[in-house]
C-alpha cells in the first residue's frame, strides 16, 4: 500500500513520452535535420517550433536540450543525438530541475518586464550544463513591447545560450523573430500512423485493442498523439479485457460508419422518414447529434473526394467500408449534388452546435437536406430555361411530389437520375429587348417609358446633346453642374434595354444644342408668337389692355386654314372666339366685359 502511495499513477501521454529524437513518431524530416546539425555541429541558437496541439514541440525541446547536454555515463561526452539518459544533466532535465534548462509560459509570463529578466540572465554562462537554454512554450503569446525588448538578444545571443520557441499559433509570431530562427514545422499525425502507434501503446500495459477501436480513438485524436494517448487511457480505464469497436463507438458517442453511409444515403435519396428513423436509432444508442453532423460532413467530403480523384478510393489506410460503399455513392451521385449537400451540413453544423435541443436542429438539417435533394441542381435549371420552349419543357410542371420539386431522387436504386423539364414562365423573353431608338428624342422617350425619373430628368432638363447616332451617344454639360456617372448608368440601360451595347460620352469642350426642355419651351413661344401675328388674335389684344396669350392649343393645320379677319359678332367673357369645333381655340379673360367693337 505504501508502495502505490508513493508512485501515483501516470498518465499514458506522460509515461510514454519520447525521451529521444529517434522515438519521435511521425516528423522524419525534423529528426533528420536536427540530428545531422547536432553531429556535424552546426547548431543555430534559435529554433522555433510549430505545429498542432500534442504533436511534440515542447518533448523535442527537452530533446534537443538533452542532447546538448548530455555529457555521457562517463562525464566525458559532447552533444548527441542519442543521450544518454543516466548523466546528471539527463537526469534533470528528465525531472525537470536542471538550473540551466529554464522552461518559461509565455501565455502567463507576457510583459516586457517578464522579457528584461531573461536578457538580464542570459548573460550569465550557466552553472554546470554545456548550454543555457531556454524553452518558451506558446510564444506568441508575448506583447509587442516584449518581442521589441527580446530582438537584439535573439539576434547575437551569447554563445553559451539557446532558444527553444514553441507555438501553436505561427502566424501570430512577428516575422522579424521568425528570420532570427531554424523553423520547424512537425506534421499532424495521419490516422494509420496514430493507430499503429496506439496500438503499440496498449501492447507495452499489457492490453489489446481492435484495430477498428485503435482507428476510432486515431479519427478522433484529430492528428494529436496526446489527445490519441488522453483517448486510449480512458479506454483502457473504461473497458476490462479487449477494447472493441462496440465500446469505442459508445464511450465517445460515436455512430457506426456503416450507419453513416446508410443514413447519407436515404438521405439523398429523398427519404426523409427513413432517415428520421435511423438518425433516432443512432441518438439512442449513444451518438451525439454534433457527432453524427461531423460525420455526415466528412462523408460528404470524402464522396466528393473519391468523385473527383477515383484513385483515392485505393490509397492506404482507408476502412473497408468507406472503400465499398464509398466508390458505389461516388459514381452515383455527381459533383453539383455532393457540393449542395455539403454546403447545406455546413451551415447545419453550427445550428446543431448552437441549438438548445441538439436532436431536433439534426432532425431540421435530415429533412432540409432530403427535401434538398429532389430539387434540380443550378446547372439543369439554366439547361432547361436556355431549352425553354422545345420538346423538353412540354407537359412538364414545376413542383408536385412530397419532395418539394419536378425533379428525380438524387440516389435511385444504386444509379445517377435525370432531372425533369421545367416548365418556363408565361411572359415571352423576347419583350425585353426593345428596339434601338433612332433619334436622341426616341432615347429619351425610351427611358421614360422604362421609368427611370432620375435618368429621364437629366436627359430632357440638364443634358445639351453634341452627337447622336444608333449605339452612339455624346453630350455636356456646358451650364450646369455634371454628373460623371451619367453615362456609365446610361450606356448600362441601355444594353438591358435594347440587347447592344452603347458608348456614351461626356464632352467637355462642346456647347451642344439647346437641351429638350428649353427646345419645348422655346416651341410654346414660337406658337404664341405666331398666334399673336394672326388678325384677329391681333384683335383682341389691342381691343383688351393688359390681355395675353397663356397657352396654345387645337390643330395647327385647322388654325392655319381660317379665313380672312371678318367683323365678328359681339363676345361675351369666356366666350371661345372660334366655337367647340376642334380648332385652334383663345379664350377671352372673365375679368374682361366689354364688347368688342370693329
Amino acid at each position: 500500500m505504501a508502495d502505490a502511495q508513493a508512485a501515483p499513477y501516470q498518465v499514458l501521454a506522460r509515461k510514454y513520452r519520447p525521451t529521444r529524437l529517434s522515438d519521435l513518431v511521425g516528423q522524419e524530416a525534423l529528426v533528420r535535420t536536427l540530428s545531422n546539425a547536432i553531429e556535424t555541429g552546426r547548431i543555430a541558437h534559435a529554433f522555433m517550433l510549430t505545429g498542432v496541439r500534442g504533436v511534440g514541440k515542447t518533448t523535442t525541446a527537452r530533446i534537443v536540450a538533452r542532447a546538448l547536454n548530455c555529457v555521457g555515463a562517463d562525464g566525458k561526452g559532447g552533444p548527441t543525438i542519442d543521450p544518454c539518459g543516466v548523466c546528471e544533466h539527463c537526469v534533470a532535465i528528465a525531472e525537470d530541475k536542471h538550473l540551466d534548462v529554464i522552461e518559461i509560459d509565455a501565455a502567463s509570463n507576457n510583459g516586457v518586464q517578464n522579457v528584461r529578466e531573461l536578457i538580464e540572465a542570459v548573460r550569465y554562462r550557466p552553472v554546470s550544463a554545456r548550454y543555457k537554454i531556454y524553452i518558451v512554450d506558446e510564444v506568441h503569446m508575448l506583447s509587442t513591447q516584449a518581442w521589441n525588448a527580446l530582438l537584439k538578444t535573439l539576434e547575437e545571443p551569447p554563445a553559451h545560450a539557446k532558444f527553444l520557441f514553441a507555438t501553436t499559433e505561427i502566424r501570430k509570431v512577428p516575422v522579424t523573430v521568425l528570420s532570427r530562427c531554424q523553423r520547424f514545422d512537425l506534421r499532424r499525425f495521419d490516422q494509420a500512423t496514430l493507430a499503429r502507434h496506439l496500438s503499440h501503446i496498449a501492447e507495452l500495459e499489457g492490453r489489446k485493442i481492435a484495430t477498428g477501436a485503435a482507428a476510432l480513438l486515431a479519427r478522433a485524436a484529430d492528428g494529436s498523439a496526446r489527445d490519441g494517448l488522453s483517448l486510449l487511457d480512458r479506454a483502457l480505464a473504461a473497458v476490462e479485457g479487449e477494447v472493441g469497436e462496440a465500446q469505442i463507438q459508445t464511450l465517445l458517442g460515436l455512430a457506426d460508419r456503416a450507419q453513416i453511409f446508410d443514413l447519407f444515403e436515404e438521405i439523398l435519396k429523398g427519404d426523409a422518414p427513413a432517415a428520421l428513423a435511423r438518425a433516432g436509432d443512432l441518438y439512442a444508442r449513444g451518438a451525439e447529434p454534433l457527432v453524427v453532423t461531423q460525420d455526415l460532413l466528412g462523408t460528404a467530403h470524402a464522396l466528393t473526394r473519391f468523385k473527383v480523384a477515383p484513385a483515392l478510393i485505393d490509397e492506404a489506410g482507408l476502412p473497408e467500408t468507406e472503400r465499398v460503399r464509398g466508390r458505389a455513392m461516388a459514381e452515383a451521385l455527381g459533383v453539383p449534388v455532393l457540393a449542395r449537400a455539403w454546403q447545406i451540413l455546413l451551415k447545419g453544423l453550427g445550428e446543431v452546435q448552437t441549438a438548445p435541443q441538439p436532436l431536433a436542429a439534426l432532425e431540421m438539417l435530415i429533412v432540409r437536406l432530403a427535401y434538398a435533394a429532389n430539387l434540380p441542381s443550378p446547372g439543369d435549371l439554366v439547361e432547361k430555361l436556355t431549352k425553354a420552349g422545345g420538346d423538353g419543357g412540354a407537359g412538364a410542371r414545376p413542383g408536385g411530389g412530397s419532395g418539394g420539386g419536378g425533379a428525380p431522387r438524387a440516389i435511385a436504386g444504386g444509379r445517377a437520375a435525370t432531372a425533369t423539364a421545367i416548365q418556363p414562365r408565361d411572359a415571352p423573353m423576347a419583350d425585353a429587348v426593345a428596339a434601338p431608338p433612332q433619334s436622341f428624342a426616341e432615347l429619351v422617350a425610351l427611358v421614360q417609358a422604362k421609368r427611370e425619373g432620375l435618368l429621364y430628368g437629366e436627359l430632357y432638363g440638364r443634358v445639351r446633346l453634341v452627337s447622336f447616332a444608333p449605339g452612339r451617344l455624346s453630350f455636356a454639360y456646358p451650364n450646369a453642374p455634371r454628373n460623371l456617372t451619367l453615362p456609365t448608368q446610361l450606356a448600362e440601360r441601355l444594353r438591358e434595354w435594347t440587347g447592344q451595347t452603347w458608348l456614351v460620352t461626356l464632352e467637355t469642350q462642346a456647347a451642344g444644342a439647346p437641351t429638350l426642355a428649353e427646345q419645348a419651351n422655346q416651341a410654346v413661344e414660337d406658337k404664341k408668337r405666331a398666334a399673336a401675328e394672326h388678325p384677329l388674335v391681333a384683335a383682341v389684344l389691342a381691343a383688351f389692355e393688359g390681355s395675353a396669350i397663356e397657352a396654345v392649343r387645337g390643330n395647327e393645320a385647322a388654325a392655319a386654314a381660317v379665313p380672312e379677319f371678318a367683323a365678328p359678332a359681339p363676345v361675351e367673357a369666356g366666350d371661345d372666339l372660334f366655337g367647340s369645333d376642334g380648332e385652334e381655340t383663345w379664350i377671352v379673360p372673365d375679368n374682361m366685359e366689354q364688347e368688342y367693337e370693329q
